[in-house]
């Protein structure tokens, strides 16, 4: 019979492992400790799958640093037949997490697997997370650059002026215009939940969540003054990242996408950034040129799950 509870202390950080992936194994044991230094997650958030006094499974809650209520998980494993344990160990992340105070439960799988997580065998974490009413909101890809060098000089055809400037009513005004046409669907979602507005001020909120300058935060103006570009580069608890990059409807195939990436790339290098990291809708194509043209790689695709709770 599978028991499904908090991990113990002596259980901490390495949780489930996998046996003979000394690789893998590492990698999550230093994630979660991370994690717990860094109060992205807390002890009483790990849970364990116990059969027959063995570990098959785990699942570890996961917030912002400074937040209180979780809102994804990570480290889910279930041993190799332990299928009913992984379901139940989702059931049981999903009470707690409700129980927190949480209305949504999210998770993303990586492919191919890498570093922290390991996430083997994406097609069986799929139909787990299926089969306990996870839904995909999104397949992403994720880009990366390393040791930024020399970029491109900024688009002489943009004037970029800074949050500290401008407030945050400018910022919000250019997110709901570019919301109403977006090709991300995750964002597309949002707007027809919550409207443009309401979408693009939970857009808004969620960046400030990250760590960031005010400085940093830009909007990029056109010669007829009129505001074409917006870039929100921050850091995550993992990684310095683009954040969030948008070009006004009546402002895309002009090349800014590429020049927006570029910015925001050079401010987060300024600021000691040695590698950083962006992502998009598989279906925009257009920014996923302009992080090629600004020298990222496609390192990892990404799908993106959400359960109502």
């Amino acid at each position: 019979m599978t028991l499904i509870r908090t991990a113990r202390p002596a259980e901490l950080p390495a949780l489930f492992e996998h046996p003979d992936d000394t690789e893998r194994n590492a990698a999550t044991r230093a994630y979660l400790a991370e994690l717990l230094e860094a109060r992205c997650t807390r002890p009483e958030w790990c849970l364990v799958a116990e059969d027959g006094g063995r570990l098959v499974g785990s699942v570890v809650l996961w917030t912002l640093p400074g937040q209180e209520v979780p809102y994804a998980f990570v480290l889910f494993e279930a041993a190799a037949g332990a299928e009913r344990a992984g379901a139940e160990l989702l059931e049981a992340a999903a009470a707690t997490a409700r129980g927190l105070g949480a209305q949504e439960l999210e998770h993303v799988v990586d492919s191919p697997a890498q570093e922290p997580q390991f996430q083997r065998e994406p097609k069986r974490r799929e139909e787990l997370l299926s089969g306990s009413g996870f839904r995909v909101i999104r397949d992403g890809r994720r880009f990366r650059l390393r040791g930024p060098g020399e970029l491109p000089a900024d688009d002489p055809r943009l004037t970029f002026r800074r949050l500290t400037d401008l407030g945050r009513g400018p910022f919000v005004d250019l997110l709901e215009e570019l919301l109403v046409d977006t090709a991300d669907a995750r964002l597309t979602d949002d707007v027809r939940v919550h409207g443009a507005r309401g979408a693009a001020e939970r857009l808004f909120e969620d960046m400030t969540q990250l760590t960031y300058e005010p400085g940093w935060w830009e909007i990029g103006y056109d010669a007829a003054g009129a505001p074409a570009v917006i870039s929100l580069p921050a850091r995550n608890p993992s990684a310095h990242v683009i954040g969030f990059v948008g070009v006004a409807p009546t402002h895309r195939g002009k090349g800014y996408a590429s020049s927006v990436v570029v910015r925001g790339t050079r401010i987060l290098a300024a600021h000691g950034a040695t590698e950083i990291r962006g992502d998009c809708d598989a279906a925009n194509t257009a920014m996923a040129k302009a992080f090629g043209k600004a020298g990222y790689e496609n390192f990892a695709d990404r799908l993106e799950f959400s359960r109502a709770l």
